[in-house]
């Protein structure tokens, strides 16, 4: 009985097409950088807005704005740190009759450069970064 030997790929060119792939990772990834904080910080704002929609509800009924996310009806979704998918912790910073503000940080520092990435709402729906990463 004759063998027949097949066509394949051998380990070592298997490992240089992995080195390679490797390498231009490597020379891509500080130009994505910018964009994964952009996506991340999406996350953010759409929280603040929420919250923002939710106290404009809130001090319709009550004349006044809370400090009290549960009491609105939002509920944190567990951090990353926590073995959840958020990436921002969320907080109301001010609230009174007048007004409010909220404040969305990152846990997660996503360039690692030391600066977690903020974002905060007021009342009038004006969002801002506070710390940029």
């Amino acid at each position: 009985m004759k063998h027949q030997k097949l066509k394949a790929f051998t380990l070592t060119e298997l490992l240089i097409v992995l080195v390679i792939i490797g390498i231009l990772m490597l020379l891509a990834l500080p130009n994505l950088m910018p964009l994964i904080s952009k996506t991340h910080s999406i996350e953010a704002q759409q929280a603040l807005t929420t919250i923002q929609r939710l106290q404009k509800s809130y001090h319709q009924l009550h004349v006044k704005y809370t400090d009290d996310l549960l009491e609105l009806g939002f509920e944190q979704e567990k951090t990353v740190l926590e073995g959840g998918p958020a990436k921002y912790i969320v907080e109301i910073t001010n609230s009174g009759p007048t007004g409010f503000s909220a404040k969305a940080t990152a846990v997660v520092d996503f360039d690692q450069d030391g600066n977690f990435n903020e974002w905060e709402i007021t009342q009038e729906g004006v969002l801002r970064e506070l710390v940029k990463d």
